[in-house]
């Protein structure tokens, strides 16, 4: 039973009646608010499915929100990770030449401390959101009910129409994995992030992609998923290390999980590239400072932050423009881990 917008005990959000609508919740959010590019037919079932359920809007909510807003809240995955303090750079220049101030926030990879501060920035009525999601399901329902503007960067959510910027991760990781292919290496491994998250997935399929090309059949035994930090990637090459059949290379997905398989292969005494090459994915300070320097898939994290940033910026001037997403490029730095071709 549904009574003053509540299914039962819990309030109908959003997402309920895009669910049963059978469209995205922008499209929701568009219908209801009588946008002229939402099909009237389509405008016309997503209002009686709200009604059916009870969907009530926040129109209090909302009408503050318009009125407050000097504020952008960047939520990003993990502050230690040299990515996200390049991309805050871009974000806070386009926000500051704005007229906005920016709210940094760190969720640690965690779903429930992402959710905290999500209902944080309903709270003090932030303008709009920059969100680097801790999962590809991660819930921003409750700001598309208060009509507050979100941009993803790095990684997308699933079944979510927003705006977004990426990098090309899939021919990032083909370039990587093809190289050390091309310099003579025969068993590359490649040591991924969690599941759960796009960026991580890409990456896989980039470095199956390239083995597949070379000819060979993607072992399963040299591919391991960890927490793309620095013990993980040091955790997984020591695994790998360990195998009957040892792998020749490494493909790390990751800047801090490179630094981490680094570490395991200098203590094992394992001569880095002639035994064995490594790449790892993104840029850092410290990465031709290694010994031997790290051949990385470099990111434009600096663009990156800045194209969010005027994504946002948009969607603030116009809350009926067309979604957009950026996919922005990588390429391959050559350094001294790895044996040229």
């Amino acid at each position: 039973m549904v009574e003053n917008g509540r299914a039962g005990s819990r309030r109908v959000r959003m997402r309920d009646v895009a669910t049963r609508a059978g469209v995205s919740a922008a499209t929701v959010s568009r219908a209801l608010n009588n946008r002229p590019t939402v099909d009237p037919q389509l405008a016309d079932r997503v209002r009686k499915v709200a009604a059916e359920l009870g969907y009530q809007p926040n129109r209090v909510a909302r009408s503050l929100r318009r009125q407050a807003g000097s504020v952008w809240a960047l939520i990003i995955s993990d502050i230690e990770n040299p990515f996200f303090t390049s991309v805050a750079r871009g974000v806070e220049e386009v926000a500051l030449h704005e007229g906005y101030s920016v709210v940094l926030c760190n969720t640690d990879e965690n779903i429930a401390r992402e959710r905290r501060y999500l209902d944080v920035v309903l709270a003090e009525q932030a303008a709009g959101v920059i969100i680097a999601p801790a999962s590809d399901r991660t819930d921003i329902s409750m700001l598309r009910d208060h009509d507050v503007p979100v941009v993803t960067i790095d990684r997308r959510i699933r079944d979510e129409d927003v705006d977004t910027v990426v990098v090309d991760n899939y021919t990032g990781a083909r370039l990587a994995t093809r190289h050390l292919l091309d310099a003579g290496y025969r068993r590359v491994a490649c040591i991924s992030g969690p599941s759960k998250l796009t960026t991580a997935a890409e990456r896989r399929k980039g470095y199956a992609a390239a083995v597949r090309a070379a000819g060979q059949e993607v072992d399963r035994r040299l591919v391991r998923q960890t927490d793309f930090r620095v013990e993980g990637g040091y955790v997984a090459a020591g695994e790998l290390l360990d195998l009957a059949e040892a792998p020749d290379a490494f493909f790390v997905a990751n800047n801090l999980m490179a630094a981490g398989a680094m570490r395991a292969l200098r203590e094992r005494g394992v001569d880095v590239p002639d035994a064995v090459g490594v790449v790892g994915f993104d840029d850092s300070p410290w990465a031709p400072l290694m010994a031997p320097a790290l051949t990385i898939v470099e990111q434009p994290t600096y663009l990156l932050g800045t194209e969010a940033a005027r994504l946002l910026q948009r969607r603030l001037a116009d809350r009926t423009a067309p979604v957009e997403a950026v996919t922005l490029p990588t390429e391959l730095r050559v350094r001294d881990s790895s044996r040229g071709p």
